[in-house]
């Protein structure tokens, strides 16, 4: 049987110092899990349009295409912001999404018990969250035509979105959402605005249609997106799994992650239609950005983007033991008290820096 195949595209910024980690990860399971990987390195972004002038090279995507997993450090950075829009980093990224049908975004809000004193809210509201919101991703407002800023006929201009959705795509990420939540706590909340939009009457109705023909068996609820806002921000532990739109997905999921007390700890997965083996096309990626501020300072974070690579062992490589096992290992480096300097470091305790973050963790590895 083949090794799972893995593509790593590091990016720009501080994404190869913590993909560097990432890698630290993939060679201990080789040498004490008897796991090993088929890994490719290519560029992406800011980096791939130094090397070839476009932000993503037709090779590299022919590879994303093949593999069984891709793995996305960031992309961009203030060096990029003159560049004309059609080869900035982030085109790079939205190609990828666009490219391999990635429509179901997998953003999980999940708070370490040592991290509970960072959130905003009161650490009994915090304190043990997980949930995961799945955003749908290739369609709604932020795709669909008519869509631009045109003169008004009035002597002045009117700036156009369109929100559009069709049966087949409402459905699919419904069926990604009902699928999740039966490995989790069997429980889905959909999120839109079936009051004020007709986009949002069609999302319940469909959303409906795939519990009541498909998956009866998931307690299912619907709620407004804003009311589902002010839930998350009273009681987030109501929920398991939320599904939603790609604007509303976009928003609700920030503010989730926020819940934890950091953006910049949480890893996201990007999952598409089944390959040839069954398993969904899909690309990781940490939610921060490059963070150019730090990059090469050994400051950053490279937490998320492990539990990024732990995502991938979960949902394309079906390791679930082994997704087990390094989440368990950064939930114990937390509960030793190691920060790195874009954390909080707790009084009396000098930050590690990236390096030695990655190196504890894999020391964790071992005992969780």
């Amino acid at each position: 049987m083949p090794n799972p195949s893995l593509l790593i595209l590091p990016g720009d910024g501080i994404g190869p110092e913590v993909m560097a980690e990432v890698r630290k990860v993939i060679d201990w399971f080789g040498t004490h899990k008897d796991v090993s990987f088929d890994v490719t390195e290519d560029l992406v972004g800011g980096a791939a349009y130094d090397a070839h002038g476009v932000p993503l090279h037709d090779d590299t995507m022919a590879m994303a295409q093949k593999v069984d997993a891709v793995l996305l450090g960031a992309v961009g950075g203030p060096k990029y912001d003159e560049l004309d829009f059609s080869v900035k980093p982030e085109r790079g990224l939205l190609r990828l999404r666009k490219e391999m049908d990635l429509f179901a975004n997998l953003r999980p809000a999940q708070c370490f018990d040592a991290l509970a004193d960072f959130s905003s809210l009161k650490t009994e509201i915090v304190s043990g969250l997980d949930i995961m919101i799945v955003r749908e991703l290739t369609s709604g407002i932020y795709f669909g035509e008519p869509r631009g800023i045109m003169d008004d006929n009035e002597g002045g201009r009117v700036g156009i979105n369109t929100q559009r959705y069709t049966t087949s795509e409402i459905r699919r990420v419904a069926r990604s959402a009902f699928e999740l939540a039966k490995k989790r706590n069997n429980r889905v909340c959909s999120m839109e605005k079936a009051n004020v939009m007709e986009s949002g009457i069609l999302w319940r109705e469909e959303v409906q249609w795939v519990h009541d023909n498909e998956y009866p068996e998931v307690e299912l609820s619907h709620m407004y997106a804003d009311a589902g806002a002010m839930q998350l921000v009273r009681k987030p532990k109501q929920f398991d799994v939320i599904v939603t739109d790609n604007l509303f997905g976009d928003l609700l999921s920030d503010a989730a992650a926020m819940l934890t007390g950091s953006l910049g700890m949480l890893p996201s997965a990007s999952l598409g239609a089944p390959m040839a083996n069954g398993r969904p096309k899909a690309m990781y990626e940490p939610v921060h950005g490059s963070a150019p501020d730090i990059a090469g300072e050994g400051k950053a974070n490279p937490i998320a983007c492990i539990l990024s690579f732990a995502m991938a062992l979960r949902y394309s490589f079906d390791m679930p033991q082994h997704a087990d096992i390094v989440e368990g290992a950064v939930e114990a480096v937390l509960a030793q008290g190691i920060r790195t300097a874009d954390l909080l470091g707790e009084e009396g305790k000098s930050p590690v820096t990236t390096s030695e973050m990655g190196d504890a963790i894999i020391a964790a590895l071992g005992t969780s």
